[in-house]
């Protein structure tokens, strides 16, 4: 299902209905969640202010009331009094408590974004009332007139319902089919539930196996879906927003439900992204037969790597063969499609860094197809056997190169990445999940499409799946059972974030922090070629130099002073540490933990090699960093106690890449230190697995062989 086809119901919205549920409202203790409310009514007064007509139905009000009022009761309770049983609150004094303060603080937060709420108290009895209808109808129609923020509740202080929550009879029965109702009586053009969950799920959110139903199809899902407990502390839960959806929806009023604890989710429904679950008459028309979860392209990805590791090397060989060569034959068609993303990221007002690495370079189309023909006649990584024992006689066993799996990648900008990556998980026998920036999908679908047509039948497209929805990550992030690897590739936040989202081992790395230390010892000539080159050979990268310490003595003797001039004359903005800002009057670095990813660094003057060591474990990210220096023992110190992923000696930190390592392409840089650490080529996608071969032998409580566990590796 393609996202313009199934949100194109977003066009012609103009009033909207936004019910907020008790979960949204209040945190687990039952206290006012005030983060969230800031960001929803930031939310509505930009959506205000744009010309949207905004109603909202909230909930909370029993739920700050029973809170308030236990708290009131504890206060005034005396020791006796505590010791009696206690008696359940009152709802519907709950209800008044509670409402109360609801109202209070919606009114302050919209008063200082500059917008004006308005109360509207409604019971089930009063829609009994045709003329009560018609008023509401145009008490509304001038509220909204004047940009006044309508906000609806069911008035159960004084409900002639039994107890709130307790009956689920009438007209309407819990607040979300309340807003179902207002939906139709006021006309809206969209209802949005707000829950505490991302949407309707085929299963318990928190279940591996469950998928987000992006578009619910009464025929198709009413069926196959279970509902869990109602929610913690409102009467409802997703069983009743569900059937308030599917009346609403089919009334001709769409209906979408979707977090209320991430920000900006209502704004993203109405830019047409694929948030949360979709409720249409047209349902069927917008969700094709063909349309393909997270969890089937992971499976799909994971069959089509097994038949491809059942292939002989050298048919395996050929597939990159023919990948490269069609890629060179549709280079001019590439290069349409990355000009029209890059046209579009700098009318979007894109950073330079960003659009620097989004541009497919003259060459690079050929660079990428010679790469990925290197790594195609390297030697065949899998099944090699990397040690082989006899543990007894006629007992062989063998450590074996085997594929991992499954690997996710989630990269930003580099449609070049695309392509490396494929490659090496075609050469290492892996099934891949890619999922791209936005600001690159006109690259990366070409690309992606060139590569897959190129993959022969016997093996199936499927084994490199392109996710082309942000909101699919979540779901993917759950399938630690099928997928078996997560590679960021990306800014700090992105790789935080997936590192704190799924159970699937991650690998990669969050910053590059890189430093040049230039020791006293130092050949200035060479110490400027290196620099220069770590800074400005690609500033973007991140094995890009983002800090450059001098030794102290390089101050009165002027090599600081050249190094500076140096970089200035190539139009790197200079910032300093304590030291150098001070003694050269430069501007202050605001960290030494900063990854400029532009023309600029930090430069920092330190006592010696052991101090730019200290300084390097306190502020660096382990990516990759660099000693220039004559003095061997100074190098051999650096070079011994810098735990970095690359350390280098006399030698620009750029050197940092698979391409440059000879390992024909990287699917990323590793600071890991479990499994694979720096550039990681086809070795990093591999494990291993143990092969025993025998003629009967058993263990019959180590009695049944004689152990030898010799070292046979070399013999075969």
């Amino acid at each position: 299902m393609s996202m313009d086809s199934s949100r194109a119901f977003v066009k012609d919205v103009k009033r909207i209905v936004i019910k907020v549920g008790t979960a949204v409202v209040t945190r687990g203790d039952g206290r006012l969640a005030l983060g969230r409310l800031g960001a929803l009514c930031e939310q509505i007064k930009e959506l205000n202010s744009q010309g949207y007509e905004i109603i909202m139905v909230t909930s909370g009000a029993v739920g700050l009331g029973r809170q308030r009022l236990k708290y009131r009761r504890l206060v005034n309770s005396s020791f006796a009094d505590l010791q009696k049983p206690q008696v359940e609150l009152d709802g519907k004094a709950c209800a008044a408590v509670g409402q109360n303060s609801l109202m209070a603080l919606y009114d302050t937060l919209f008063s200082e974004l500059d917008v004006t709420s308005a109360q509207l108290l409604v019971t089930d009895h009063d829609f009994r009332d045709k003329e009560f209808r018609k008023q509401l109808n145009e008490t509304v129609q001038s509220l909204l007139s004047l940009r006044v923020i309508p906000i609806f509740n069911e008035n159960d202080a004084v409900s002639t319902r039994k107890a709130p929550y307790e009956d689920s009879s009438g007209i309407f029965w819990d607040n979300d089919s309340l807003a179902a109702l207002l939906a139709l009586e006021l006309n809206a053009d969209l209802l949005i539930l707000l829950s505490d969950v991302a949407g309707l799920f085929s299963g318990p959110p928190n279940d591996p196996k469950s998928r987000l139903i992006h578009t619910y199809i009464k025929e198709k899902h009413q069926g196959e879906i279970t509902f869990g407990d109602k929610s913690r502390v409102g009467r409802g839960g997703m069983t009743a927003k569900v059937k308030a959806a599917v009346n609403a929806a089919y009334a001709g009023i769409p209906v979408v439900i979707t977090s209320g604890y991430t920000p900006e989710k209502i704004i993203k429904v109405l830019q047409g992204e694929r948030i949360g679950t979709l409720f249409h008459q047209d349902a069927h028309l917008l969700d094709p037969d063909n349309e393909v979860c997270a969890r089937e392209m992971a499976v799909a990805a994971r069959e089509s790597s097994r038949r491809l590791q059942a292939m002989s090397s050298q048919d395996r060989k050929k597939i990159l063969l023919d990948i490269a060569d069609a890629l060179v034959s549709n280079e001019e068609l590439i290069k349409v499609e990355n000009e029209a993303d890059v046209a579009a990221a700098e009318l979007a007002g894109y950073e330079k860094p960003l659009i620097s690495r989004l541009v497919l370079k003259s060459g690079k189309i050929s660079s990428l197809a010679n790469s990925i023909r290197v790594l195609a006649d390297m030697e065949d990584p899998i099944g090699s056997v990397l040690k082989r024992t006899q543990l007894a006689d006629g007992l062989l066993l063998e450590k074996t190169s085997s594929p991992l799996g499954v690997l996710l990648i989630v990269f930003e900008s580099r449609p070049d990445a695309l392509v490396q990556i494929a490659s090496l998980a075609i050469r290492s026998g892996n099934g891949l999940l890619l999922k791209g920036g936005k600001e690159a999908k006109n690259s990366n679908a070409i690309l992606h499409k060139i590569i897959t047509e190129a993959i022969p039948e016997t093996v199936g497209g499927g084994l490199i799946g392109l996710v082309t929805s942000r909101d699919e990550i979540p779901d993917l992030l759950k399938l630690d059972d099928v997928i078996d690897l997560v590679i960021p590739r990306g800014s700090n936040a992105l790789v935080s974030q997936i590192k704190g989202s799924t159970k699937i081992p991650v690998l990669g790395h969050a910053d590059g922090i890189c430093h040049v230390y230039v020791d006293k010892s130092a050949d200035m000539k060479m110490a400027k070629h290196i620099v220069l080159d770590a800074k400005i050979d690609y500033p973007a990268a991140c094995n890009a130099m983002e800090t450059l310490l001098v030794h102290q003595d390089l101050v009165p003797t002027g090599g600081l002073k050249e190094l500076i001039v140096e970089l200035r004359a190539e139009g790197v903005n200079i910032y300093g540490g304590p030291r150098a800002s001070s003694l050269l009057s430069l501007p202050a670095a605001r960290s030494f933990h900063y990854e400029y990813n532009s023309t600029a660094c930090t430069v920092e003057i330190v006592d010696d090699v052991y101090a730019a060591i200290d300084h390097i474990y306190e502020h660096g990210s382990g990516h990759t960093d660099c000693i220039v220096a004559e003095d061997s023992e100074a190098a051999e110190v650096f070079l011994r106690q810098v735990d970095s992923a690359a350390v280098f000696h006399n030698a620009s930190t750029r050197f940092c890449d698979g391409a440059r390592f000879g390992l024909g392409a990287e699917v990323g840089i590793s600071t890991s230190r479990i499994h694979a650490r720096g550039p990681v080529g086809v070795e990093g996608l591999l494990t291993t697995r143990w092969i025993l071969r025998g003629n009967g032998q058993v263990v019959d409580g180590d009695k049944g062989v004689v152990y030898v566990h010799k070292d046979i590796t070399s013999e075969s």
